[in-house]
């Protein structure tokens, strides 16, 4: 009986001080590269105050982010200038209600460049 709960004992200590591995874990978000030569990406499509996004073009110009309600109703747009290449702006959203949303890149014809969805929590 002495030498099962030594065993034991021993055992228990061997299992407490083992070290546990962690793998690392990735970052937060989602990576805001576009293969493409044009697009929009989010940094994540669970929004709650602000996320980042990644506005691609293939040359400078005025481009329009719309961002459109479940009925396809613009609640907010912005005019911006983008540089050709990436572009990193911040989209807030701290106004708009949780739902699903709709967010569109159009050109300055109203030519529609790209669209994603995001979820507002």
């Amino acid at each position: 009986m002495k030498k099962t709960c030594l065993i034991a004992v021993i055992a228990i200590l061997f299992m407490g001080c083992t070290k546990t591995i962690v793998p690392p874990q990735p970052t937060a978000g989602f990576e805001l590269k576009i293969n493409s030569t044009v697009g929009i990406k989010l940094q994540s499509p669970f929004v709650t105050s602000e996320v980042a996004m990644n506005v691609k073009s293939e040359t400078a110009q005025t481009v329009t982010i719309k961002i459109f309600d479940i009925a396809n109703r613009v609640v907010s747009k912005e005019t911006m200038s983008v540089k050709a290449g990436d572009n990193i702006v911040k989209v807030y959203t701290s106004a708009l209600p949780s739902s699903a949303y709709r967010i569109g890149l159009f050109d300055s014809n109203n030519n529609m460049l790209a669209i994603t969805d995001f979820n507002k929590i």
